[in-house]
């Protein structure tokens, strides 16, 4: 199948796939006679693997890493690896929750302390020091 195929049998932009591609997670079967690239259902099957982790969280330099350690001789598995990435993602995860938890309650604690602005109740330019305390200075 063409790099366009793939494309819209995996829901993958063409620029994404010619970027795996690039990184060695997926390969070409080669080129078709107008030279087009051209992939296997094991390009599909790779794709929607990395779609998955992707959307666990993975970045594509970890996700590279895991791929490498797939294709290494070494018959050490996979598992114990992929739940190291797990957990450092989890890790980034709820650190990244816990920034928009306080982003919230930031914005919580200006709209009690400007209620009356934000109502339009009152002006936030009384307070402004260069002395714009009308909405047409």
């Amino acid at each position: 199948m063409t790099i366009g195929k793939l494309s819209r049998r995996s829901g993958v932009p063409v620029k994404t796939l010619r970027e795996y591609e690039q990184m060695g997670l997926i390969y070409t079967l080669g080129r078709s006679a107008g030279n087009y690239r051209l992939f296997g259902d094991e390009a599909l099957w790779c794709v929607r693997v990395i779609t998955g982790l992707r959307e666990l969280g993975l970045t594509l330099t970890e996700i590279e890493n895991l791929s490498a350690a797939y294709l290494s001789p070494s018959d050490e598995p996979l598992g114990p690896r992929l739940a190291d990435l797990l957990a450092a993602v989890r890790a980034r995860t709820e650190q990244r929750i816990d920034e928009l938890r306080l982003r919230l309650a930031r914005i919580r604690e200006f709209e009690a302390t400007h209620a009356a602005e934000l109502s339009g109740a009152a002006d936030f330019r009384t307070d402004d020091p260069r002395g714009r305390s009308t909405r047409n200075a």
